[in-house]
């Protein structure tokens, strides 16, 4: 089976990112890993940015994974909160997708909302206030 799990990058609220997404989706956090504690070879993490995290996870239901860092401008990273990806969320009931797309989408940006689609599931899309877009679909129970 392959495992996929998504990888965030933010410009210096990893932390306060995904405190909220475990607000909305439980689980439990990694533990944070900021640059001051992992030196890279190499490399000169100026002091302002080393408080920054360079590792986290969120680890919840069956098996998955979460990951984020922050970018680091002094390294030359540039952050463009962009539109080349979606997390796609499948929760096991339309109350939960109901209540997963409220919490995560308030202050953010509503693409598409909630509703019954033409391929059968219950699905809508959003930009949260982290600038991550995300997809959630429920799919309805298959009559036999």
């Amino acid at each position: 089976m392959i495992k996929l799990n998504t990888y965030l990058n933010f410009a210096g609220n990893t932390e306060e990112a995904m405190k909220f997404y475990q607000s909305v989706l439980g689980g439990d956090l990694t533990q944070i890993v900021r640059f001051k504690d992992m030196p890279i070879e190499g490399v000169k993490i100026p002091k302002t940015d080393g408080n920054k995290v360079m590792h986290m996870g969120l680890a919840f239901g069956n098996n998955q994974m979460l990951m984020a860092t922050d970018t680091l401008e002094s390294l030359g990273q540039k952050l463009i909160p962009g539109n080349n990806f979606y997390i796609s969320i499948h929760p096991e009931s339309k109350k939960e997708a109901d209540r997963i797309f409220k919490a995560l989408s308030k202050g953010g940006k509503v693409e598409m909302a909630l509703s019954d689609q033409l391929w059968g599931d219950y699905y809508g899309s959003f930009k949260d206030k982290f600038a991550v877009q995300w997809m959630v679909n429920y799919s309805y129970p298959k009559e036999k």
